[in-house]
């Protein structure tokens, strides 16, 4: 077994073991993942959801190196099974929405898990995608949750580009306290009492849902990079370039 993927499956298990599941209805993704959903019949999956689907439940794929997280995702409706980003289970060209949000930073073979991305997708596929930017930002909180790498946009962009995926629209992303002092407090507990972390993290996320703003995109790979912690695009995979 990878490395990279025990940790996380030793990190985010005990978590998804002790945690609720939260609907994808409950996100500020939810207005765009039902914009992009393929027509009826139309196959999608998601990567890494843990109990924080994005995708709706039923009819909808998903992975994630959780056994508890499958688990629970199998017993709401969706398909789930156990594996890696680097080595997806599915047949070429099979999905026409791909879902993977704080997934690929935490792979070491990030180059594979894109690669695998791409060939899983049918032509005209949506991507949703989204991962830390600017290794200079690297912390403990990185290292904590199981990160291999920060990306810089400009490379990420290049590696989509490469694989035939254009992006169409990106966003700054993710939930994070307002308050430095509180951000701090959090990266020690998960450094040093991970599980009292994950603890208050499972009861301090439904009041953050709450007040989470509404997903602003801008037209391509456009978000100002300096200011954005974690970025989410939309990309479309070319048929031409395959």
């Amino acid at each position: 077994m990878d490395s990279a993927f025990a940790r996380n499956r030793r990190f985010y298990d005990p978590l998804w073991a002790a945690a609720q599941l939260i609907p994808p209805q409950r996100f500020n993704t939810w207005r765009m993942i039902r914009r992009l959903l393929p027509p009826a019949g139309g196959a999608r999956l998601e990567i890494g959801p843990g109990l924080r689907p994005r995708l709706p439940l039923a009819d909808s794929d998903f992975l994630d190196a959780s056994p508890a997280a499958a688990a629970v995702l199998r017993a709401a409706g969706g398909r789930a099974v156990v594996g890696s980003a680097d080595a997806l289970p599915y047949r070429s060209g099979m999905f026409g929405l791909i879902v993977a949000l704080d997934v690929i930073e935490h792979v070491a073979d990030d180059a594979a898990a894109f690669a695998e991305l791409t060939r899983v997708a049918a032509p005209g596929a949506a991507l949703v995608l989204s991962v830390p930017l600017d290794p200079a930002r690297w912390s403990r909180f990185d290292e904590a949750v199981g990160h291999c790498r920060r990306y810089r946009i400009e490379e990420l962009g290049g590696a989509l580009a490469r694989l035939g995926w254009r992006v169409e629209a990106s966003a700054s992303f993710g939930l994070r306290p307002r308050l430095p002092g509180l951000a701090a407090a959090g990266m020690w507990m998960l450094a040093h009492h991970p599980e009292r972390a994950m603890w208050w993290y499972n009861r301090l996320l439904p009041r953050a849902l709450r007040r989470q703003q509404r997903l602003a995109t801008v037209p391509g790979l456009a978000v100002p990079a300096r200011r954005t912690d974690e970025v989410l695009l939309i990309a479309r995979l070319q048929t031409t370039s395959r």
